[in-house]
């Protein structure tokens, strides 16, 4: 028989469980820590006093006083004295962000990313974005690592980038060659964008208390983050949630995966470019101009959000009956399009999805809006010290 848990194991165990709390929920008392965690209070008093010589958290007395008595100390993270650096590499931008303990965008740049470049021309833009902030950072500040978020198929083992049809990537090992860039030790965690938007949606966004969630993430191609039974869904190898390769139309366009008709190749940015009679482009102002044309009245791009927003319905229907999630969020571009389709987009939807998938599934966009991908890779970097704060 394996033997229980011993007490040091135990009380790394609550001091992750701590941590993890005011990371996502914010600053909290002593006292609703306690009803939180279901511990003591002389045990979160220790636990509390753990993490504030670990320069992790910080305690003071309440500004404000509502009832008579001592007031419990209120536990706040320090997302000025720790923090991980976050990078989300798209089709036509890269970003870079300081993200404190607690989900704090700090510093940030965003840069604009010319079609082609392979990983050893990227990680020295992204290493170049990350020096820039660096003088700004505070002496005595602790970084726990970093993380990217990358449109492509990532392999979970380590991070190789195995495709990534749209900025050309195959068998890219970004994380590996921006850390080489860094001359750094400190570990750097890959993920696919729509993952890491979900991950950060249902820890502190739109989806914060839902356990099945899809978040989709659009611009020339189309991905998805779920979260099933509150964990995050990425596959045997981590590919899972290339939804865009789903085939609707048989007769379609041909994908740059090599298929024809799937569902990107219907409501990513060239579908909406080609059916509205624009050059084709990619990026959110491609988009929007599109989208403003048809609220002006031009026909043609009336006629090309219609188009796309139904077929925008027809998938989300079909990842309703298979998932059943209790929330759909659209980010990326398709955030723009699904609010300029919403009811083109619904009526499809209650058209394919079933009558009990749909009774209590809610469409929404992103609470964290565009900051969701910089704030989800910087929980991936975050999850090693939330794991074992003393040891990280």
């Amino acid at each position: 028989m394996r033997a229980g848990p011993s007490q040091e194991e135990i009380r790394r165990q609550n001091l992750g469980a701590l941590l993890r709390h005011v990371h996502v929920h914010g600053a909290m008392s002593r006292a609703e820590l306690t009803t939180a965690l279901g511990l003591n209070r002389s045990t979160i008093g220790a636990l509390t006093a753990d993490l504030a010589s670990a320069g992790l958290v910080s305690e003071a007395t309440p500004k404000q006083r509502g009832r008579a008595g001592r007031p419990s100390l209120v536990v706040r993270p320090e997302s000025a004295r720790v923090h991980a650096w976050a990078f989300s590499i798209e089709v036509d931008r890269l970003q870079a962000a300081r993200v404190g303990l607690g989900g704090v965008v700090l510093d940030r740049r965003e840069l604009g990313r010319p079609r082609g470049l392979v990983a050893a021309e990227t990680a020295p833009l992204l290493a170049g974005a990350l020096r820039e902030m660096q003088p700004a950072v505070p002496p005595g500040t602790n970084c726990v690592g970093a993380g990217i978020a990358v449109c492509g198929m990532v392999r979970r083992d380590d991070g190789l980038v195995r495709l990534s049809p749209h900025t050309g990537w195959v068998n890219e090992p970004i994380g590996a060659t921006l850390a080489a860039e860094l001359g750094t030790e400190t570990p750097v965690v890959v993920a696919n964008v729509a993952d890491v938007c979900a991950f950060a949606e249902h820890a502190r966004g739109a989806a914060a208390g839902r356990d099945n969630v899809i978040y989709l993430y659009g611009d020339v191609g189309v991905g998805a983050g779920i979260i099933a039974g509150g964990r995050r869904l990425t596959g045997h190898g981590g590919y899972g949630g290339e939804v865009g390769h789903m085939v609707v139309n048989r007769n379609g366009s041909r994908c740059e995966c090599g298929s024809r008709g799937c569902w990107e190749t219907e409501v990513g940015e060239y579908a909406l470019l080609h059916a509205a009679g624009r050059p084709a482009a990619s990026g959110r102002e491609a988009v929007l101009a599109v989208i403003d044309a048809a609220d002006r009245g031009d026909a043609r791009a009336q006629a090309a959000v219609r188009q796309v927003g139904d077929w925008l319905g027809f998938g989300v229907g079909n990842l309703v009956n298979i998932f059943n999630p209790e929330m759909v969020i659209f980010g990326g571009t398709m955030r723009d399009l699904y609010l300029a389709a919403a009811a083109q987009v619904r009526s499809r939807l209650n058209s394919v999805g079933l009558s009990a998938c749909l009774e209590h599934v809610r469409l929404r966009t992103p609470q964290l809006g565009r900051d969701a991908a910089l704030v989800g890779a910087a929980e991936l970097a975050f999850e090693r010290l939330l794991a074992d704060p003393l040891e990280a």
